[in-house]
């Protein structure tokens, strides 16, 4: 995880979990006046979430950068629920996922490819277990770009 990452989260978590929601993760797409910053929160609350907690957690969050200042130049702030599409970010959350589908994109290619679709079918060590065509890939999380649950239906 870069610096970047690693300083707007140690922003950003705090505030929200203070605001009694589950940090999910965040992503930071820079591109000039166009840059988003991008928050996921998640609850264990039967409604979900809703625009309300959103819209209260982009307040408190916009408060903190206003003040801190980590990202220079424009940027828009956006915070949502991960969705059913839900990015994953961190081991424990691919253990919660153990069984579903995952779409994942490396930073480096592994075997040749970059891109993996399969069931998630664990977690050894510090890698996330993929059955991809019946072939099973162990790939560090650090080698891990982005990576989605599936939505099945």
């Amino acid at each position: 995880m870069s610096t970047k990452f690693t300083q707007l989260e140690e922003l950003i978590r705090p505030v929200v979990e203070g605001l009694g929601f589950e940090f999910w993760g965040l992503e930071y797409i820079s591109q000039g006046k166009d840059s988003v910053l991008r928050v996921f929160i998640e609850t264990d609350s039967e409604k979900g979430i809703d625009v309300e907690d959103c819209a209260s957690v982009s307040r408190q969050v916009s408060a903190i950068m206003d003040v801190e200042d980590p990202i220079s130049g424009e940027y828009h702030l956006e915070v949502s629920s991960p969705g059913l599409d839900r990015p994953l970010f961190e081991l424990s959350q691919y253990q919660r996922f153990i069984g579903s589908v995952v779409s994942l994109r490396l930073r480096v290619p592994f075997d040749g490819r970059r891109k993996f679709k399969g069931q998630l079918t664990g977690i050894e060590g510090d890698e996330v277990v993929l059955l991809v065509d019946s072939e099973e890939y162990l790939l560090p999380i650090e080698l891990i770009e982005k990576a989605n649950i599936v939505p099945q239906f």
